[in-house]
């Protein structure tokens, strides 16, 4: 598709910046109105409607200006998903985000992926691992992506600076974290891609490590988790690989190391035992197909054509959802299959009571219910 102009990508950050809108929210809206500029001038009646005390109003077009004009001065760009230079792999998850920031080469997002990830605290034999699989499958013509942390992330990295390297950071892409990545991180911007879905400037918390992570197997055809402990943040990657349908691969270690407990679990579970690059490239020729190249062929029910709802049954099914919610999190599959309700129609009624303030929308497409004020 053809690259938006400066007036739609406005719209398009307006719109995901605007509070209570995430992913799912978003591609809702555009599915309902066709565009972002007609979403957001939609808002204010919409969420009345819906039921809120005080019309929902768009975040700022100046602060969203502002936001573009630090990217540009930082050597970023925003990418909208549906612009051609958007990761074809990221555009196939449910829930992709709408602005991707990137500093460095979209090139780099047409080649085949792998992400290798693992524990920040690695053996030197952990990073000599990382550092070899990513090279022996950068001389493959494979990509390797991670989350630029210490460790594991960073010999990954370090290893596929010449072949081809994706940084996915949990804060904004001019934030270096850790510190000590200052040079590397320099370094893939120049010959790689470092991204990411949060505005310049943004310093990461602690919940924003999760939504890295889903980006991370999003982008790859597969995940190898080198050296994980029990408990490790890097199994969460590849539960998100798994939701996505991508492969999980894992590196046996020690069972007196805690390290490699985590990743040995997986093998236990299913995952692909891997000792070298050649058991993920055979494992990767036999799959029957790879990750869709068309985003238009996925099928994701907050993107499907909108059809108009029958009040009568929306009102119904706002009122079963405010019972079936709770404070925790669920999952949007889980919430479809409690429900005895068309896709499209949960879709609807998810909107509307985000839109109304009653119920929160988080990060891999779950909701709850909105905390009070």
């Amino acid at each position: 598709m053809p690259a938006l102009s400066d007036s739609e990508r406005l719209d398009w950050l307006q719109l995901i910046r605007t509070p209570s809108i995430g992913p799912i929210t978003f591609h809702r809206l555009i599915a309902n109105y066709g565009d972002a500029g007609a979403a957001l001038q939609a808002l204010p009646e919409l969420s009345h409607k819906a039921g809120r005390k005080k019309p929902l109003r768009a975040a700022d077009r100046g602060a969203a200006k502002t936001e573009l004009a630090n990217a540009d001065r930082q050597g970023a760009r925003a990418i909208a998903f549906c612009e051609d230079d958007y990761p074809k792999a990221l555009a196939a998850i449910a829930d992709p985000p709408p602005i991707l920031y990137l500093r460095g080469h979209a090139g780099l997002f047409e080649k085949p992926a792998i992400a290798i990830v693992g524990a920040r605290n690695a053996s030197g034999v952990g990073r000599k691992i990382a550092r070899q699989l990513a090279a022996d499958l950068g001389q493959a013509g494979v990509v390797i992506v991670s989350g630029l942390a210490r460790g594991i992330d960073g010999a990954a990295h370090q290893a596929s600076l010449e072949t081809g390297a994706i940084a996915v950071v949990a804060g904004g892409v001019d934030v270096i974290y850790p510190p000590e990545h200052d040079d590397l991180t320099a370094r893939i911007a120049k010959q790689g891609a470092v991204i990411s879905e949060c505005p310049i400037g943004y310093r990461p918390t602690a919940r924003d490590f999760p939504k890295r992570n889903r980006l991370i197997s999003g982008l790859a055809r597969g995940v190898v988790v080198v050296e994980a402990a029990a408990k490790s943040g890097t199994l969460i990657t590849a539960r998100f690989a798994l939701e996505q349908g991508r492969e999980v691969f894992a590196v046996p270690g020690s069972p007196l190391d805690p390290r490699c407990a985590g990743a040995n679990r997986l093998i236990r579970d299913g995952a692909v035992l891997t000792e070298r690059a050649e058991d993920i490239l055979s494992m990767l020729a036999q799959q029957q197909r790879g990750v869709s190249e068309d985003r238009r062929e996925m099928f994701d029910w907050t993107m499907s054509e909108a059809e108009e709802p029958d009040p009568v049954a929306l009102v119904s099914l706002r009122r079963q959802l405010l019972e079936i919610l709770s404070f925790t999190p669920l999952h949007r599959d889980e919430i479809l299959r409690e429900v005895d309700a068309p896709p499209g129609l949960l879709a609807d009624a998810l909107l509307e009571l985000t839109l109304a303030g009653e119920a929160q929308e988080h990060a891999g497409g779950q909701f709850s219910l909105a905390a009070p004020e």
